[in-house]
């Protein structure tokens, strides 16, 4: 890993990190650099176009994943537990390739997706120590290689990169997350469960971040927050989105109903 002389050079600098303990690490790192003081913004440098991955796991299209397994198996947790460590994984990369991108909103802004990156490699991080206990490693099981897609279609325009990542892939996570801490729960695995609840409940502020960014960008533009949000969806996001939504998380994280409602 390369040492952070800024913030944005060592956001830049996990993108290139290829091994995954290792990135989170150094999230964690900056995250912790930046808070003390230490690092100046930085400039705007070169990024990659995708983040360094290692040879495992195989990157598949979505098409081509096996299908989950409901229930209590030991190999259906662990195929839980590797697939959400693999979001985890891609929305750090996600919050670092924003860093280091759209910078120029300002230190306000930079300081809530600091504390997204960071918290994104703790999830990261519990999930590959639950899966060691289950005597397995993030690896494996092939992945899904659809995520990165919403950083490349937004490259290049921060409200439809928050319009997509935040409210609409991380809303979903909302959405789902309560039905696979049930499915834990039955399974008597209060350890996976409590790991679950941890990402939840940071989850929802990571939306509510997304949220609350996307409707100053709006309001600096003179643009309405619902309507700008919907086109941008229609735009860069690829197809109705799914209920059954879970609203009570989506509210406590600034989204309406109304809004979400109207594209699905």
């Amino acid at each position: 890993m390369e040492a952070a002389v800024s913030l944005i050079d060592g956001a830049a600098a996990i993108l290139r990190t290829p091994d995954p303990i290792e990135k989170a690490s150094a999230t964690r790192s900056l995250a912790s650099m930046w808070r003390s003081g230490e690092l100046e913004i930085g400039t705007i440098g070169p990024l990659p176009d995708r983040p360094a991955r290692p040879a495992l796991p195989v990157l598949r299209l979505p098409r081509d994943m096996p299908k989950r397994r409901a229930g209590g198996a030991r190999e259906s947790r662990v195929a839980l537990l590797h697939a959400i460590a693999h979001i985890e994984l891609n929305a750090l990369d996600l919050a670092c390739d924003l860093i280091a991108r759209f910078p120029a909103i300002g230190p306000g802004c930079l300081d809530d997706w600091v504390r997204v990156a960071d918290e994104e490699a703790k999830h990261f991080l519990l999930l590959t120590h639950r899966l060691a206990l289950l005597n397995a490693a993030y690896g494996d099981l092939p992945a899904h290689d659809g995520l990165w897609q919403a950083a490349e279609t937004t490259a290049g325009d921060l409200k439809a990169r928050l319009a997509i990542v935040p409210l609409v892939l991380e809303a979903r996570g909302l959405d789902v997350t309560p039905t696979m801490i049930r499915s834990l729960e039955q399974a008597g695995d209060e350890e996976s469960v409590a790991v679950l609840k941890v990402i939840y409940d940071e989850e929802i502020g990571h939306v509510e971040i997304g949220k609350r960014w996307f409707d100053v960008l709006c309001a600096r533009d003179a643009l309405d927050p619902t309507e700008t949000w919907q086109a941008l969806v229609r735009r860069y996001y690829r197809g109705a989105l799914k209920r059954p939504f879970n609203d009570a998380a989506r509210q406590a994280a600034g989204m309406h109903s109304a809004a979400y409602e109207a594209l699905a």
